[in-house]
């Protein structure tokens, strides 16, 4: 444990958060999500909601704001309805800690596993709520400044 750290982020997260560049992307998963079979590192978060991995990694994890659409989660199939309390809920956690964010964009389902076919992670939560994915795409940390 560390002081100040979610104890919701695991150390695999937490590395690779880490390791992650201006423009990586992190994928927030559903448990529906085909994450293993899309060739990408996944970590596991079972248990957890999206809406609880969100509160966790913002403190840490800074959202692109040189990108139109830094955060893209997947529209809902013909026939399906979406449920606007998930997106609601997203964006209560990001305006806390990205109030510059501009609005999540939504993209067709296979276009969704497409870029999602070239993230830097995926993140497989316990999320049981429909097309609760989220991509986020990882901005810049602001220059550190010694106490």
């Amino acid at each position: 444990m560390l002081k100040g750290i979610s104890p919701l982020l695991s150390p695999e997260l937490l590395a690779a958060m880490y390791r992650m560049g201006h423009g990586d992307v992190l994928v927030l998963a559903d448990a529906h999500f085909p994450g293993h079979s899309l060739g990408v590192p996944v970590i596991r978060a079972d248990g957890l909601n999206i809406t609880q991995v969100l509160e966790a990694i913002l403190p840490l994890y800074p959202v692109d704001t040189y990108v139109e659409a830094p955060l893209v989660m997947m529209a809902p199939v013909q026939g399906d309805r979406l449920d606007p309390a998930v997106e609601a809920a997203y964006r209560n956690v990001l305006d806390r800690y990205e109030p510059q964010a501009p609005p999540i964009t939504r993209v067709e389902r296979f276009d969704f596993y497409e870029q999602a076919r070239v993230a830097f992670v995926v993140v497989m939560t316990g999320e049981t709520r429909q097309y609760g994915n989220i991509m986020i795409r990882k901005g810049v940390v602001p220059a550190y400044r010694q106490r």
